[in-house]
């Protein structure tokens, strides 16, 4: 294997350190006939020894994070990414299919630690705490990805879907994710507003992205959907 390798769906690629390796709808990862992805979305290209992650798209974003959570970067259009690490996962939404790929490096630039209390379940990133309620909300919209193993795609249930799950009213839900968007938000987490204070349209991809790839929910959290089934609290 070379330096860099890129794992989707189990199918590994190996760019060169010469070639230009194109992501999309068209390219040498060919990720799915979606008419909401970009025929070219991402490139993965090596320069003055750095390989760089680039947004080549004009609509789509991307949420970028080393393994451990710990790093995490919105890629949007026209912007790129060193690949500095040894393990790093990129995971977008185009339409209602949110995508994950992993890059794999030989020689990572840095070192990734253990975050303390990784996978524990606490409930507090950086300053943001959550109630259980607002937490099970979170896992009710990540549930696909969360049950999914390794790379690869799944589709973020509705509003309604999801509400449907916890055994929620959609307007006692969409209050609960309005709380949860903005305290997050309010910490600099981009891309849950839009402009003028208008909430975004895909708000719900977005904070899946930043909630699986930081760690705010995982797997081990699944049972909150159960245990606040009906619960109205937070």
């Amino acid at each position: 294997m070379g330096d860099l390798a890129i794992d989707f769906c189990g199918e590994w690629y190996e760019p060169s350190d010469e070639d230009i390796f194109n992501i999309g709808r068209e390219g040498d990862l060919e990720v799915d006939d979606n008419p909401y992805l970009h025929r070219q979305f991402l490139q993965v290209a090596r320069y003055d020894g750095i390989w760089w992650l680039s947004n080549v798209g004009s609509m789509l974003s991307a949420t970028v994070a080393d393994a451990s959570g710990g790093m995490q970067a919105w890629l949007s259009p026209g912007a790129r990414i060193p690949l500095v690490f040894s393990h790093t996962n990129i995971i977008f939404t185009a339409g209602p299919t949110t995508y994950e790929f992993a890059v794999h490096l030989k020689t990572p630039s840095f070192r990734q630690e253990a975050r303390e209390g990784a996978g524990s379940g606490d409930t507090t990133i950086g300053p943001v705490v959550f109630t259980d309620a607002q937490k099970a909300l979170i896992v009710a919209l990540a549930e696909p990805v969360l049950r999914r193993e390794g790379t690869g795609f799944s589709a973020i249930p509705s509003s309604a879907a999801a509400a449907k799950t916890l055994g929620w009213a959609l307007t006692r839900f969409n209050r609960k994710l309005d709380n949860v968007c903005d305290k997050l938000n309010r910490v600099g987490v981009a891309g849950l507003r839009g402009g003028g204070g208008k909430l975004a349209t895909n708000r719900r991809a977005r904070l899946v992205e930043h909630a699986v790839t930081t760690h705010l929910v995982t797997p081990d959290d699944l049972y909150l959907l159960e245990k606040m089934r009906g619960v109205d609290e937070g």
